[in-house]
């Protein structure tokens, strides 16, 4: 296990307290937009957070009123199309990976959304766990109107399962806008508060998480994301295993013996 508070990224803000990780884009000038450097580092920053034992729940902060515009037009978008096949694959698949990355940290992840969240911005924040926003909040999944597919970044496999098929497709051939009102009654977002309160609400939530059995949560995560390829027979009988290795951790018998104790269980992730 390694530690990771102590870590200072180039590309974006990070900040740990109480195990909870706070992330920030940082160009709030530009509504915070991607770069092929800060692509990277994200996706190295979560591989890297399998490992960290002073990590157990990270939240996407907006920064300066908006949440993320996605790639960069003029840092990205420009030198996409100077590009030959071999590059612009190995640019796609690297974005992909970011949200590999992501599913696979073994940590509850949290979007805390505010103004814009278009393009790679949707995406990280439908590749969160839980998906806070405020009424001011735009989603869009805008890559047909820059004359792609709606398939990036794994679009069409996961936003389908938010939102509903119907509903992922409108947002993927058209590109329009999803406010927030929609987002929240078509399941994209848990709920909405108002920006005043947005960070306070994402960070009280990241922070009820963390004082529960973290080592099952991150078992929890990873059955969220490997049953979506499952049959009911392979879930069932994999949630069994799951659940016997959790059954194995201390967390359980501490649970046990607060109860009859009649006492609140104090959880240490182990």
């Amino acid at each position: 296990m390694t530690g990771m508070a102590g870590l200072k990224p180039k590309h974006f803000l990070w900040e740990v307290e109480g195990k909870i990780a706070k992330v920030r884009l940082d160009r709030p000038e530009r509504k915070n937009p991607l770069t092929f450097d800060s692509y990277a580092e994200l996706r190295d920053t979560f591989r890297d957070l399998v490992y960290a034992d002073d990590v157990d729940a990270v939240v996407f902060l907006p920064n300066g009123g908006n949440f993320c515009s996605g790639g960069d037009v003029h840092d990205i978008i420009g030198p996409l199309v100077k590009m030959d096949m071999k590059q612009l694959l190995a640019f796609t698949r690297m974005t992909g990976d970011f949200v590999k990355a992501m599913l696979n940290c073994g940590k509850p992840i949290i979007a805390a959304v505010d103004g814009v969240a278009v393009g790679a911005g949707a995406i990280i924040a439908m590749s969160s766990d839980i998906r806070i926003a405020t009424p001011e909040a735009k989603t869009a999944f805008l890559f047909t109107r820059v004359g792609l597919a709606g398939c990036d970044m794994g679009a069409c496999a996961i936003l389908p399962r938010i939102i509903g098929q119907g509903r992922a497709a409108e947002l993927l051939y058209t590109g329009r806008t999803m406010t927030a009102a929609e987002g929240e009654r078509w399941g994209f977002y848990n709920r909405l508060v108002d920006a005043a309160s947005l960070e306070a609400d994402a960070l009280d939530m990241a922070a009820r998480i963390v004082s529960g059995p973290t080592f099952a949560h991150g078992i929890t995560k990873t059955q969220l994301n490997q049953e979506w390829s499952m049959g009911l027979d392979q879930a069932i009988e994999a949630e069994a295993q799951a659940q016997a290795i959790c059954m194995q951790a201390r967390d359980f018998e501490r649970a046990y013996k607060a109860f009859v104790a009649k006492e609140k269980p104090v959880f240490e992730g182990n």
